[in-house]
C-alpha cells in the first residue's frame, strides 16, 4: 500500500473520500464549462453591440448540460451525443419561442419532449440527453418569448456552450488511464486507513464500540472503492500506466486486499472474544503483518520493495504457528484456529498477488481476464419499464401543467420541471418518494439560505457571479453523495440568478418556488404510486432473481473448478459483478429501510441481510482458496457432484418462487454431503490441502439459502434423492 504519512484520521479520510478524484473532475469540468461559455458569450456579444445577459445564461446552461447530461456507455457514443446536443437545443429555443403565445401549445410540446425522453431511452441514454436539453431550452425560451431576430444570437450561444463542454470533456480533461491510477491511489489510502484501525484493534486488549463502528464504516467504504477500481479497469488500458501488467492480475489483487481487510475486521473481534489475542506471539505476528502490507508500495516498480518480502516471511511464520497449534490437538481443533487459517489464506493471496504484480514482465501476449458470456435474454413479459415511465410522465406532466397555472400563472412550468426531475432515475414508488422528499427538503433549506445570502450580496454583481459558479461546483460535487445537499445548492443558485436578472429578490418569489417544488414532487409520487406502479419489493425480487442467476454460475463454477483442480481464474470478476448487484439492491431498498415503521413487518430488512450475508460468503470462497495438492477420493468427488446438483435445485427453486412461477417447493440440506467430505478428507496433521477449510462457505451459503426459502414458505428436506 502507499504510505501517506502521519496525518490525522480526518485528513486521511478526506484524501480518500473521492475515489480517483472523479467527483472533483466532473464538478470541475462542469464549472469550467459554464464559466468559459458565459464569459465567451458575454465578450462576443458585447463586441457586437448586443445585450449579452440572456444568451450568456443559455450558453452556460448548455455548457453545464453538455457535461452532466451526457451519460452514454462509451467515449465514442458520448462524443456523438455531445455533437447532437446543439440541434436539440436550437430546436427547443425555436419552437419554445414561436409557440410562446399559447400556453397550451407550449405545455403540449414540453409533455411530448418528456414522453419521448423516457420512451426512447430504451434505445440508449442519448435520447434522454437530447430530450433533457430540449426541455430546458423550451422552458427558457417560452418564458423569455424571444423574437425571431434574436434567434441567431441564442443559436451562437448554444454552440459556444456545447463547444466548451466538448473541449473540457474530451480534449482537456479526457478520461485516461491516469484516472485508474488515481482511483487505485484512493483505494490504497482507504486500505491504509483501515489497516491503522485494525492495528489498533490488535494492540488494544479491550473492546471498543466506537472504534468497531468506525472500522465497519471504513471496511464498507473500501468495498465501494474496490468496485470503483474494477469499473475503471474495464474502461481503461492499464498498460499505459503499468506496462506488462495484466488487468486480471490487478483486479485479483484489489479483490484479495479488500477481502483481507474485511476478513480481518470480522475475525479480530471473534479472536478477541475467544481470548486468542491474549497470546503475545499471535498479536505480534498479526500486527507485523498489517504493518508490512500497509507499507508495501506494490505498483511503484522503479523502487526495490522490501516490505512485500517481509510480509511473505510474516505469513510463513503465521502458517507455521497455525500448523503447530493444529498439531497439538488430537481431535477437532479449537474454532478460532480456523479463523486464523482463513486470515493466513487470504494474506497469502494478497502477498502472492502483489509479488506477481511487482515482477510482471512485458511477455504477456494480452489481457487474459475472464469475460462472462452473456446469454441471450428472453423477451420481457408485459410492458417495458421505459414505456411505463413514459405513460406516467404524460399523465403527471398534464397534471403538473394544470397545477402550475393555478399556483403560479406567471411561471407555470416550474411544477412540470420538478415533476420531470423527480421522475428521473426513480424506477419504484419508494425511490420516487425518497427523491421527492430529498428535493423538497433541499429546496426549503436552499431557499432560506439563498434568500439571506442573495439579500446580503445584492447589488454586488461580481460577487454574485462568483457565488453562482461556486454553488454550481459544490452542487455537482455533492450530487453522488447527497441529493438533498445538491438541491440546497441548486436552490441557492436560483436565488442568486433571480437577484441578478430581476434586480432583486423577494421572499414571496422564493416561497412560490418552494411550493412549486413540493407540488411537483407530490405529483411525481402520485403518478408512480397509481399508474403502473412498481413497488420496492417487486423491484427487489427482479434484482434478486438476477443475482441468483449470477450466484448459480459462480457456485457451480467454484465447485467444478475445485473438483477438477482447475484455476479459479475469472471468479474474482464474477464476485465484483455480484457485489455491484448487491449494492444496487441496497440502493433500491433504502426507501423501505428509511421510512419509519412503514415496512417493519415487510421482511425487506431480513431479506436484504440474508443476501448480503450470502454475497459475503460467496466472495470468501475465492479469497480464501489457494492452489495446493488436495486428496480427492471417489467418495469426495461424488459428494461434490451431489453438492452441485443440490445447489442448482435450491437456487432455481427460490428463483421460481420470486418470479411467481410456483408457490411451494422443497429445498435440500447438504449435511450428508458435508459429512462425507469431512469423513474422507485428510486429517489436519497430514501434508495435504485442507479441503474442509476451502469448502466451509459452501455449506454457509446453502444454510443462508435455506433460511431465505423458509421465510418464503418452502419446505426443507435432509437429502435429495439420487
Amino acid at each position: 500500500m502507499y504510505e501517506i504519512g502521519r496525518q490525522s484520521y480526518w485528513f486521511k479520510r478526506m484524501l480518500a473520500s473521492d475515489p480517483g478524484n472523479k467527483r472533483l473532475q466532473q464538478a470541475g469540468k462542469a464549472t469550467l464549462s459554464v464559466i468559459s461559455a458565459v464569459f465567451t458569450t458575454l465578450l462576443v456579444l458585447n463586441l457586437l453591440g448586443h445585450d449579452p445577459l440572456l444568451p450568456a445564461i443559455i450558453s452556460g446552461v448548455c455548457g453545464l448540460l453538455g457535461i452532466m447530461a451526457v451519460m452514454d456507455d462509451t467515449k465514442k457514443e458520448k462524443q456523438g451525443t455531445t455533437l447532437l446536443l446543439p440541434f436539440s437545443a436550437i430546436t427547443g429555443v425555436t419552437l419554445g419561442s414561436l409557440l410562446s403565445w399559447s400556453a397550451v401549445l407550449v405545455s403540449m410540446l414540453m409533455i411530448l419532449i418528456i414522453f419521448c425522453s423516457f420512451y426512447f431511452s430504451k434505445f440508449g441514454s442519448r435520447y434522454f440527453s437530447l430530450g433533457m436539453i430540449g426541455f430546458i431550452t423550451v422552458y427558457f425560451s417560452s418564458f423569455l418569448k424571444l423574437p425571431p431576430e434574436q434567434f441567431p444570437w441564442f443559436y451562437g450561444a448554444i454552440c459556444i456552450g456545447i463547444s466548451y463542454a466538448f473541449l473540457y470533456n474530451f480534449i482537456i480533461f479526457r478520461d485516461t488511464a491516469q484516472q485508474l491510477k488515481r482511483s487505485l491511489q484512493s483505494f490504497h489510502r482507504q486500505a491504509n486507513l483501515t489497516f491503522e484501525l485494525l492495528a489498533d484493534v490488535v494492540k488494544d486488549p479491550e473492546m471498543n464500540q466506537i472504534r468497531s463502528k468506525k472500522l465497519t464504516e471504513n471496511v464498507k467504504k473500501l468495498r465501494d472503492y474496490a468496485n470503483h477500481v474494477s469499473t475503471d479497469l474495464n474502461a481503461q488500458n492499464i498498460n499505459e500506466v503499468w506496462p506488462g501488467l495484466r488487468t486480471e492480475q490487478l483486479r485479483l489483487y484489489v479483490f484479495d486486499t479488500a477481502m483481507f481487510v474485511m476478513t480481518l475486521s470480522d475475525s479480530l473481534e471473534k479472536l478477541k472474544e475467544s481470548g486468542a489475542l491474549e497470546t503475545e506471539e499471535l498479536r505480534s505476528i498479526l500486527f507485523h503483518l498489517i504493518q508490512t502490507l500497509q507499507k508495501a508500495e506494490v505498483l511503484k516498480v522503479e523502487k526495490e520493495e522490501k516490505h512485500l518480502s517481509e510480509a511473505e516471511r510474516v505469513v510463513v511464520a503465521l502458517r507455521k504457528m497455525i500448523d503447530q497449534r493444529f498439531g497439538e490437538h488430537e481431535t477437532r481443533p479449537e474454532g478460532w484456529l480456523y479463523l486464523l487459517r482463513r486470515i493466513e489464506a487470504i494474506a497469502t493471496h494478497v502477498t502472492e498477488g502483489a509479488l506477481a504484480i511487482r515482477y510482471s514482465g512485458g511477455d504477456h501476449p494480452g489481457d487474459q481476464s475472464f469475460v462472462e458470456e452473456v446469454p441471450e435474454e428472453d423477451k420481457d413479459k408485459g410492458m417495458e419499464p421505459s414505456t411505463k415511465k413514459a405513460i406516467q410522465s404524460v399523465i403527471a406532466g398534464t397534471i403538473a401543467v394544470i397545477v402550475g397555472h393555478l399556483i403560479s400563472p406567471i411561471q407555470p412550468y416550474w411544477v412540470l420541471l420538478t415533476t420531470f426531475i423527480v421522475q428521473l432515475g426513480t424506477p419504484t414508488v419508494g425511490r420516487t418518494y425518497l427523491k421527492g422528499l430529498e428535493r423538497s427538503i433541499g429546496t426549503i433549506g436552499g431557499a432560506i439560505i439563498g434568500f439571506f445570502l442573495a439579500k446580503s450580496v445584492s447589488g454586488h454583481s461580481e460577487l454574485e457571479v462568483g457565488l453562482i459558479f461556486a454553488v454550481i461546483f459544490f452542487a455537482f460535487y455533492m450530487l453522488p453523495v447527497s441529493y438533498t445537499v445538491m438541491s440546497i445548492f441548486i436552490t441557492m443558485l436560483i436565488a442568486f440568478m433571480y437577484d441578478l436578472i430581476l434586480g432583486g429578490i423577494s421572499y414571496a418569489l422564493l416561497l412560490a418556488r418552494v411550493v412549486d417544488t413540493i407540488a411537483g414532487a407530490g405529483i411525481a409520487l402520485a403518478a408512480a404510486a397509481f399508474i403502473f406502479p412498481t413497488r420496492t419489493l417487486d423491484k427487489m425480487k427482479e434484482q434478486l432473481v438476477d443475482y441468483l442467476e449470477s450466484l448459480e454460475d459462480y457456485i457451480l463454477s467454484y465447485i467444478r473448478k475445485f473438483r477438477l483442480s482447475e484455476s479459479m481464474k475469472g471468479l474474482a470478476d464474477l464476485a465484483f459483478q455480484m457485489d455491484e448487484k448487491i449494492q444496487l439492491l441496497e440502493e433500491d431498498a433504502k426507501p423501505a429501510l428509511q421510512r419509519p415503521g412503514a415496512n417493519k413487518y415487510s421482511g425487506i430488512p431480513r431479506l436484504l441481510m440474508s443476501f448480503t450475508a450470502i454475497n459475503y460468503y460467496a466472495k470468501q470462497l475465492v479469497a480464501s482458496t489457494y492452489q495446493k495438492d488436495f486428496h480427492r477420493s471417489e467418495e469426495i468427488t461424488e459428494a461434490l457432484k451431489r453438492t452441485e446438483k443440490v445447489y442448482k435445485h435450491n437456487i432455481r427453486t427460490i428463483m421460481a418462487v420470486l418470479n411467481g412461477e410456483v408457490m411451494s417447493g422443497q429445498l435440500f440440506r447438504l449435511q450428508h454431503e458435508r459429512e462425507m467430505i469431512e469423513r474422507f478428507a485428510p486429517g489436519h496433521k497430514e501434508e495435504q490441502g485442507d479441503i474442509v477449510h476451502h469448502l466451509f462457505y459452501i455449506w454457509k451459503i446453502n444454510q443462508a439459502l435455506l433460511a431465505v426459502g423458509e421465510r418464503m414458505g418452502l419446505e426443507t428436506a435432509e437429502r435429495m434423492e439420487e
